[in-house]
């Protein structure tokens, strides 16, 4: 009788462990098991063509076999311990029994499954197929009663929101510091806007339509740009984008070549678009670059296509990028100097500080400059100076009436600030 609960307890671990690894199987282990193209990876493939019915044999073969474990094991115990009349007997036979099935039966054979999933269900394809044609009339039954079941159930929300993504996101073991920045960026992808991203007007790199062709190649291998608006009268008027590639067969035209016969139409993007539509538009009508206005339809900024990118995956450098920041100079330990477009993000990473330092100022605050206007509330003439709790903010340069530099000098310890709500 042993021998036969041993045999009933070892096709028991087959059998659960089939669930685990069939339903572990990763799109490149089918793949794997499509190419080999065996015995056994045919009957695995044709067991995953009815998953249902795979489900339903594995569970009525399991629940079939551990039934009759359990009555064999009982009549075993009986035949080798008398209980007499004590009420131990049922605890004893109870305790024994479970922990035997769940170990050997449940849990070894699932953390193997789950370990080599494609090995395992390999090895037990084969006879499952045909346990499965054997089944066949119980485990229809079974699936037709539970779909009927099933259709009578008030349908189950499967979205989830983005704040539930995110905690999912952080929680999980199974992801570097890397991937879970790309899919943190994936998840609030559909929730950033072209104006969170855009390069502003300030820093945009245009030509003018009425530039000669030497301002137009001089500006075109300063910038390192492949693409460059074209403004007519001032940069709320963009006329065109002139694409780079169209002038390298013209390189040794002269002075007076007519550049602005090869412009290409401009695209337009609201600024509050979202860049998973934007995203869409890029694609289906082939553009690359877009020009960001408001409601009033004045130029806000330019976005491209890298941008959108560099949204999910993270900076794209190239060998003609600089290797380090180069909107800030660290001048000492306490002292740096910051260009006064810095965007209020990057300044807080520099420095170290929370994200919501700046709070208790403004929430709407996009760069360093509007910060010092923010806490000045007047322009500032050069060598100007505001302070904020251990910071000092001075303006060491000016371009027109906008601040170009910052001095920045760290007075104390940066401990975080209190909402004054």
């Amino acid at each position: 009788m042993l021998g036969v609960i041993v045999g009933l307890l070892v096709f028991s671990a087959l059998i659960s462990g089939s669930e685990t690894a069939f339903f572990s199987l990763s799109p490149a282990d089918v793949n794997s098991a499509r190419e080999r193209k065996s015995r056994a990876d045919n009957a695995l493939l044709k067991l995953l063509g009815s998953q249902d019915y795979l489900l339903a044999t594995v569970l009525i073969l399991n629940n079939l076999i551990n039934i009759g474990i359990v009555i064999l094991s009982n009549n075993f115990i009986d035949s080798i311990v008398g209980f007499g009349s004590t009420g131990w007997e049922f605890a004893i036979k109870v305790i024994v029994v479970t922990f035997v099935l769940l170990l050997f039966g449940e849990i070894i054979p699932k953390i193997f499954a789950t370990y080599y999933p494609l090995r395992f269900s390999r090895f037990v394809s084969v006879p499952l197929l045909g346990l499965k044609h054997l089944m066949k009339p119980f485990a229809y039954l079974l699936v037709k009663s539970g779909g009927a079941f099933n259709n009578r159930l008030p349908g189950r929300r499967t979205q989830l929101s983005m704040d539930e993504l995110s905690d999912a996101i952080e929680i999980t073991e199974n992801h570097t510091e890397e991937e879970k920045q790309m899919l943190s960026g994936i998840v609030s992808f559909v929730n950033t806007e072209v104006a969170d991203i855009m390069k502003l007007r300030m820093d945009m790199v245009a030509l003018d339509i009425e530039d000669d062709f030497q301002t137009v190649k001089k500006v075109i291998i300063e910038s390192g740009f492949s693409r460059i608006p074209v403004y007519q009268d001032n940069i709320d008027t963009i006329v065109g984008i002139l694409y780079v590639k169209d002038m390298i067969s013209f390189i040794g035209e002269p002075e007076g070549f007519r550049w602005q016969e090869y412009l290409r139409k401009p695209y337009f993007v609201p600024e509050h678009k979202k860049i998973n539509d934007l995203m869409e538009e890029f694609q289906s009508g082939k553009v690359h670059i877009a020009i960001v206005v408001d409601e009033y339809g004045a130029t806000q900024g330019l976005v491209s296509l890298e941008d959108i990118m560099e949204e999910i995956v993270g900076e794209i450098s190239d060998e003609s990028d600089a290797e380090e920041p180069t909107y800030y100079k660290k001048l000492d330990d306490n002292n740096y100097l910051f260009d006064g477009k810095t965007h209020l993000s990057d300044f807080e990473e520099v420095l170290g500080l929370d994200e919501d330092y700046f709070d208790a100022v403004s929430t709407d605050i996009e760069t360093l400059a509007g910060l010092v206007l923010e806490l000045k509330h007047d322009f500032l003439q050069k060598g100007d100076s505001v302070t904020y709790q251990p910071l000092r903010f001075t303006v060491t340069a000016l371009d027109g009436r906008r601040i170009d530099k910052v001095k920045v000098t760290v007075l104390g310890p940066l401990e975080p600030v209190e909402d004054p709500e």
